[in-house]
C-alpha cells in the first residue's frame, strides 16, 4: 500500500520512511503543505501521516483542502503527527475530519501499530485474513504466509502480493501495481511490474502444493487465484 509521509524534518522524514518501508509500505514524502495538498489533488494514497507546523501551507488547511475533495480521495484516512499537542489543536484536527492524532515525541511502535489500524479499516474490518488457496496474508501482522509457513518478500514483492490477494479473483492493472509498488520518485519503468510478478510466482511455485498463481490477462492485467484442481 501507498502512503504519504508529510514532514519537514528532514531527519525524521527519513527515519520514518525508512521504518514504513521495513514494514512493507510504498512511502512517499513531502515536505511542505503545498507539495503535499499538490500530490492529495492528483494522487491515490491508502492513508496519509501528517505534520501540522509545515512551510507554505498549515497542515491543518492541507486537511481541510482533503476532506472538501469527493469520494473516495476525500476520505483518505490521516494520522496527525505533529509537536503541536495543544487540546485545541487537537479537537481542531478531529473536527475538521483526521482519523487520528499523534503528538511528538512519540514511540515507533505506536505510530505503526495506528497505521496499520487504519489500513485494516480500510480495506474492511471483516477481512482480518485474506486467503487464496494455501496463500493468506494477515492484515494486523501485514505478513504473508504459505501453507502455515512464513514467507519471505521483498518489500516491492510484498505490495505486488498484497494488492493482488486483496483483490483476489478480481483482476489488477499493470497500472494500478505500478502505483501500489513505487513511489512518484522512484526511478522505474512500468514494465518493472513484470519483473516483480515473475520473482513472486518463484516464490509461490517453490513454497508449497496446491499454490495459489498469478494469471497474465493479456491487456488487462493479472489475476491471482487457487490453482485450478486437475
Amino acid at each position: 500500500m501507498r502512503i504519504l509521509l508529510v514532514e519537514d524534518h528532514t531527519e525524521l522524514s527519513h527515519w520514518l520512511s525508512k521504518a514504513l518501508r521495513d514494514a512493507n509500505l510504498t512511502v512517499e514524502c513531502a515536505d511542505n503543505g503545498a507539495d503535499a495538498d499538490a500530490l492529495l489533488h492528483t494522487q491515490d494514497y491508502a492513508l496519509v501521516i501528517l505534520d501540522l507546523t509545515l512551510p507554505r501551507m498549515d497542515g491543518l488547511e492541507v486537511l481541510k483542502r482533503l476532506r472538501a475533495r469527493p469520494a473516495p480521495r476525500g476520505q483518505t484516512p490521516v494520522i496527525i503527527l505533529t509537536a503541536r499537542g495543544g487540546l485545541d489543536d487537537k479537537v481542531q484536527g478531529l473536527n475538521l475530519g483526521a482519523d487520528d492524532y499523534l503528538p511528538k515525541p512519540f514511540e515507533l511502535a505506536e505510530l505503526e501499530a495506528r497505521v496499520k489500524a487504519l489500513l485494516r479499516r480500510r480495506i474492511g474490518s471483516e477481512a482480518l485474513v485474506y486467503s487464496c488457496g494455501a496463500l493468506a496474508f494477515d492484515t494486523v501482522t501485514r505478513l504473508f504466509s504459505y501453507g502455515g509457513a512464513p514467507l519471505a518478500l521483498t518489500p516491492r514483492e510484498h505490495a505486488v502480493l498484497e494488492t493482488l490477494i486483496t483483490r483476489t479473483g478480481r483482476a489488477v492493472s499493470k497500472e494500478k501495481l505500478f502505483d501500489e509498488v513505487f513511489a512518484l520518485a522512484d526511478d522505474a519503468n512500468i514494465d518493472a511490474i513484470e519483473l516483480y510478478i515473475h520473482r513472486v510466482r518463484k516464490k509461490l511455485d517453490s513454497a508449497v502444493p496446491d499454490p495459489a498463481v498469478i494469471t497474465t490477462l493479456r491487456g488487462i492485467g493479472y489475476l491471482l487465484q487457487p490453482k485450478p484442481v486437475t
